[in-house]
Parts: C-alpha cells; sequence; structure tokens
C-alpha cells in the first residue's frame, strides 16, 4: 500500500518499501496526470519492520534514527516538487528523470590541455585498470616529466611535445644519469598522453608521430648456472638469516616464481597426483591459478625443515641476503650489468662491469629457471609454469635471439 505526500491537485508523491531484510530500499514514485507515473529507488533504506505501508512513512517517530529518516524524505518529496517545476518543460520526464534527481550525473570537468595537468588525469583513470607497479611506474616517470619541466622553467602544454622537445627530455635524463633503457620507457608514455590527449579532443602536435624512442641498450640476462646452483646448495652459512635466504633462493630456482608468489608458499599448498608433489597458487601479477611441480632440490629442502617451507621475510632483505648468500659461495665471474645507485636520495641504474654476485636480485630465480630448462623441457609446459601470456615473451625474457633459435633448432636435424 503507497504512502502519500499530496503536493498539489496534479502531482503526487508516494514511498514505497521493497525487499523483507534489515535492508531493504526505500522507493519514490513521481505522478503527474494520466501519462507520468515513474518509480526509482531512493539512497534510504528501512528494516521491513520499522516501515509503515499503509502511511507511507516510518512507524516510530520517536526514535531519533527514524524521525530523521522521515524528514529526510520529506525534504526529498519537497525537492523534487521543485525538480519538476523547474524542468517539466525543458527535459523529457521518465525514469531516468527521476534517477538524475535523486543521483544527479557527475559533471566532466574540461580536460587541461597542460602536460603535468593532463597525466595526473591519466593516471587517475588509469590507476583502476593497471597493476600497482605498472602505476608505480607511470607516476615516477610523470616526476621526471616535472622536473624536466621545472629545470626549464616552463609550463608545457600537450602540444608542445615534438622531436625538438623529445631531444632536449633526452639530454636532461642522461645528464641525469638514466639509463637509455629508462629514457626510452619514458619517451613511449610521453607518446601515449599525447594520443590519449587527441582521443580527448586535445590538440597535439603534427609531429608526435616523428618521435622515436631512445635507442635500447642490450641487456644483459643475468642467471645462476646449474653449476652455480649445487655450489650454493652445498655452501653452509653461520647465520639462519642467510640460510634462510639460501633456501628461498634455490626454490625461486626451482620452481621459476616471482617473490610475490614464492615467499607466500605454505605447505598447506602442497598436493600429490600420482606421488608427484605439487603446489598450487594463485600468482599476484596475473592472477592466474598455477600449479607447478616440486623438484627434488625443494623436497630436500622441504624435509629437513619438517615439511615447512623457509619462513618469509620481507623482499629488501631477501634482495640483501642473497647477494651476501653468492659472495660467501663465491658466485663472482665478472659480467656486465648494472646496478642501483642512491645519490642524492634519488635510485639510479649505473652500468658496467661487475662480479655476478652483485647483479643477484630477486628475479635472478625466476630467470635462471626459464633458462636452464630451455630446450630440455618443451617450451609450452615452461611457458605453463613461468606463466608468460606468450612464447615470443618467453624467449625475450631469456634473451634468446633467432640465430640462437637457429641453431637449436638445427640440433635436430
Amino acid at each position: 500500500m503507497w504512502g502519500k505526500f499530496y503536493i498539489c491537485v496534479m502531482a503526487t508523491i508516494k514511498f514505497i518499501v521493497k525487499g523483507s531484510s534489515d535492508t531493504s530500499s526505500i522507493y519514490v514514485r513521481f505522478k503527474e496526470g494520466r501519462f507520468i507515473d515513474v518509480t526509482a529507488k531512493t539512497n534510504f533504506i528501512i528494516n521491513k519492520n520499522d516501515w509503515s505501508e499503509t502511511k507511507g512513512k516510518p512507524k516510530n517517530l520517536n526514535d531519533t534514527q527514524l524521525k530523521k529518516l522521515n524528514n529526510d524524505l520529506i525534504t526529498l518529496s519537497t525537492d523534487l516538487l521543485s525538480y519538476y517545476n523547474n524542468t517539466h518543460n525543458k527535459l523529457e520526464i521518465n525514469t531516468q528523470w527521476l534517477k538524475d534527481f535523486i543521483n544527479p550525473p557527475q559533471q566532466i570537468a574540461e580536460l587541461s590541455n597542460k602536460l603535468i595537468e593532463f597525466i595526473d588525469y591519466y593516471n587517475d583513470i588509469k590507476a583502476k585498470d593497471i597493476k600497482a607497479s605498472t602505476l608505480k611506474r607511470n607516476k615516477a616517470t610523470r616526476n621526471l616529466i616535472y622536473k624536466f619541466q621545472v629545470e626549464n622553467k616552463s609550463e608545457f602544454l600537450i602540444k608542445d611535445i615534438d622531436t625538438n622537445f623529445i631531444l632536449k627530455f633526452e639530454q636532461f635524463c642522461f645528464n641525469k644519469k638514466y639509463s637509455p633503457n629508462y629514457v626510452g620507457r619514458a619517451i613511449k608514455y610521453l607518446k601515449t598522453i599525447c594520443f590519449n590527449a587527441k582521443h580527448n579532443d586535445i590538440e597535439i602536435n603534427t609531429k608526435v608521430d616523428l618521435i622515436k624512442p631512445t635507442k635500447a641498450e642490450k641487456v644483459e640476462k643475468i642467471y645462476l648456472t646449474l653449476d652455480e646452483l649445487n655450489i650454493i646448495e652445498n655452501e653452509n652459512f653461520d647465520t639462519e638469516s642467510l640460510n634462510n635466504a639460501k633456501d628461498w633462493l634455490l626454490i625461486s630456482c626451482e620452481t621459476g616464481q616471482r617473490i610475490s608468489d614464492f615467499m607466500r608458499f605454505k605447505k598447506d599448498m602442497i598436493r600429490y597426483e600420482n606421488e608427484k608433489a605439487l603446489i598450487e597458487f594463485t600468482q599476484v601479477k596475473t592472477n592466474k591459478i598455477m600449479t607447478v611441480p616440486l623438484s627434488k632440490r625443494v623436497l630436500k629442502i622441504l624435509d629437513k625443515r619438517n615439511g615447512n617451507f623457509p619462513y618469509s621475510i620481507s623482499d629488501q632483505k631477501y634482495n640483501d641476503y642473497i647477494k651476501d648468500v653468492c659472495r660467501i659461495a663465491k658466485i663472482n665471474q665478472k659480467i656486465k650489468g648494472s646496478i642501483i645507485e642512491v645519490e642524492k636520495k634519488e635510485k639510479r641504474k649505473k652500468s658496467g662491469v661487475f662480479e655476478k654476485w652483485e647483479l643477484v636480485t630477486s628475479h635472478i630465480g625466476r630467470r635462471s629457471f626459464a633458462t636452464n630448462n630451455y630446450g630440455k623441457i618443451p617450451t609450452s609446459l615452461l611457458i605453463g609454469a613461468t606463466g608468460h601470456s606468450t612464447e615470443k615473451m618467453f624467449l625475450e625474457y631469456i634473451g634468446k635471439t633467432d640465430t640462437q633459435k637457429a641453431i637449436q633448432l638445427a640440433e635436430y636435424f
């Protein structure tokens, strides 16, 4: 039965409750003459038992909350009539009209054509669609572009991005000791910003298509060989923290998983199929459900720990510890690579020739697994274990060139 608020001879506003739970929704019905009769859900809820169907309002108005709700409904009905009087000759009176009154659509602000302001807008709208790591990288690039703007004492517009802008930006980055690969990614990001701005009808420079990212440097794919893994396994350390890190390092090299995944491994994730030990988990980055076999080396680690995995530690501690593990194990082959240095509270990549232990990070386990097993295990199975989306991505990850693939193929002839 409908509760009534009589506003005038022709128009009536009534409230009704739908549902029977503790959080039943209150709906409003607006009727005017024979041709307008629309209903929509309000933002108010009430326990069904506290609602009077005959009066169309809360029962106990001595209750503070119910009295407030009743006053809110009266205010809504008054405002709705005013809204009708102001719009009935301008808008079509239908359900959407009523919904727009209850929840007015947000007005879209005019997008800025200023570079930094538009980048902030772009990062905000992308935040819910991209990984946290990607968003963090985008924001770091934004801050770099902002520093470039400050140094030039100029507030750049989107349309200022052209080949000359890129040349100056490149030089700025190189003076700050950023690597060519990092600068190349930043330039790609700037082009993405331009194309997104164009999609939003913001003027961009006609020479954007001529912009080319900085030529990338070949990055050495650092991994631990099988011989090095044997050396590490047989090394005993003076502290439990290093022995714990050693076991995690070996587990990562045997399972091919990211630290965000293997550091969460627990005993209860293990199951057996045909007497084969498998661990099942969901990858944090890809959200893929993974089932990975546990090697003899991993089972040996679990056996000495009464079936348990090593205790979890932070990413930073793990990265520090495994460098010590490899240094003590004399993993000291000279190799080209890059390390992170902190300069004036800012992190920089420094390229050069280092002892391998200096280049060891948490990612080395995943690459070691992929590289050591490539050619021994079908690539499709390796991709299934690492979680790469395509074979191309997998081969780029382990640094296999077309020539290397051709030589390997020739071995089968």
